[in-house]
């Protein structure tokens, strides 16, 4: 059955339809979705920029899509490091002008049950990789596109990013952070020719989910995913939530009184923080 188009309901910001891609720089790509992403532009004609910091995944992605047709160039890139991040994005647009971003870099940790919450260290580097990440992403990409008035980014949030979570709430603040930030520069880059959308996904199959040890509703194959986010991209929507029923619920949350969603909160669980190194 095809999903609805919850979003839609209450989105009201005029879009219009995006030409496909030929030019595309995603941002952890060795896995998950940005993997599954880099697999569904691949196609001749299209060229990949693909970041990551597994060099072996990196690499497999890089050849599966070779193998459709793609022009790949890869690098292992650190979204956290300001400079290399704004060098590499720079030396690729000078290669040719990139169509599409996908800032989609992003990790994921919780209190593993902790009555103390989550370890401080891990708070930061999550908010380091998330929120940060995205900014070194999008900052040197929009300095180029915003100069010749064409472009697309892409932001992936999450429906965590919606209400704070207490299983794992740096996670959640933090896709709340760029899920607010980039709705709130939507229109200002609209004015300068740049499309940009917020990616907000459910559960997606892929190694940061893998390792949860407790039933993940709606639960969608990374594949699967990948399609509709470029779905939505290709339609120029401001916002892609997806799967529509976690939604529906996550917009429920966000009208009940806040003491019985507090209350619902106290039945959901911890996501497995992260090893110690």
């Amino acid at each position: 059955m095809e999903e609805i188009d919850v979003d839609s309901i209450w989105c009201f910001t005029k879009r219009s339809a995006m030409k496909t891609p030929s030019h595309i720089l995603i941002t952890g790509a060795s896995s998950g979705i940005g993997a599954a992403l880099a697999r569904h532009y691949a196609a001749p004609g299209v060229r990949l920029v693909l970041g990551g910091r597994d060099a072996a995944r990196l690499g497999g992605v890089a050849k599966a899509c070779a193998d459709k047709g793609a022009g790949v160039e890869t690098a292992l890139v650190d979204v956290t490091d300001r400079a290399a991040m704004a060098a590499w994005i720079e030396a690729a647009d000078g290669r040719g002008a990139l169509d599409l971003v996908i800032a989609n870099a992003g990790i994921s940790a919780g209190t593993g049950g902790s009555m103390r919450g989550e370890n401080p260290d891990q708070v930061r580097r999550i908010f380091d990789v998330n929120l940060y990440g995205v900014l070194n992403t999008l900052d040197p990409a929009l300095v180029a596109m915003t100069k010749r008035h064409r472009g697309q980014v892409a932001i992936i949030s999450s429906l965590a990013g919606f209400h704070g979570w207490p299983g794992a709430p740096a996670y959640a603040a933090s896709k709340a952070a760029v899920r607010s930030y980039g709705e709130g520069i939507f229109n200002v880059l609209r004015r300068q020719g740049v499309a940009l959308s917020v990616v907000c996904p459910g559960f997606i199959e892929s190694p940061m989910t893998a390792v949860n040890d407790f039933p993940m509703p709606f639960l969608m194959p990374v594949d699967r995913a990948a399609a509709r986010i470029a779905s939505g991209l290709v339609r120029g929507k401001s916002r892609i939530a997806f799967p529509w029923p976690m939604m529906a619920a996550v917009w429920l949350s966000m009208i009940l009184p806040d003491f019985l969603v507090q209350w619902v909160q106290r039945g959901f669980p911890s996501k497995r923080a992260a090893p110690k190194k």
